[in-house]
């Protein structure tokens, strides 16, 4: 089953990355919170258990889509034609044992000829995704800050408990292949 943006907010909302917005506390987009990512107290607790709860930090509402969240450029970067550019997402994904989720470019840059490889994003990831962007097109696309370039589809994974722990946990930035 994928997520709809209804189940996104309100897994956001449980997880205090997002304020409830909507009529009697319904999970509609609200206030972001500052949702920081789980970390390692001095006491080797955590803040929040991993694998528990649903983490997209920072949220944009105008990234929110009826069925996905756009994820956005974290920086300046020019995709050439013809090459493979490694593009770190602005934001930090923390998925939980029971979801995962699948990256498909956005069709506004389909359009123009950029395709992604590697969209898959397992239970218990956490950190930055590399989005792993190839112009296929007939000039180069600048990207700025900010820009929705990928959308994320959230899925349920049934009867989920096995937590990713590779080698692209806690990613920061573009990561090249390990």
């Amino acid at each position: 089953m994928i997520l709809s943006a209804r189940i996104i907010s309100k897994r956001l909302v449980e997880s205090g990355c997002l304020q409830a917005g909507g009529p009697g506390n319904d999970p509609a987009p609200g206030t972001p919170m500052d949702c920081e990512p789980i970390k390692k107290s001095g006491s080797g607790e955590d803040r929040k258990e991993p694998g528990r709860h649903l983490i997209i930090s920072p949220f944009a509402p105008e990234s929110l889509q009826p069925a996905s969240y756009d994820l956005r450029a974290s920086k300046d970067i020019v995709l050439s034609r013809g090459a493979c550019t490694l593009v770190p997402s602005l934001e930090w994904v923390e998925l939980p044992a029971d979801l995962a989720a699948t990256l498909r470019c956005r069709s506004s840059f389909g359009r123009r000829g950029v395709i992604i490889t590697a969209g898959f994003v397992d239970p218990g990831f956490r950190g930055q995704l590399t989005l792993c962007l190839i112009n296929m097109g007939d000039e180069e696309i600048e990207l700025k800050k900010n820009t929705r370039i990928v959308q994320m589809i959230i899925h349920e994974v049934r009867d989920g408990g096995m937590l990713y722990n590779g080698r692209y946990q806690d990613s920061h930035g573009a990561i090249d292949a390990r």
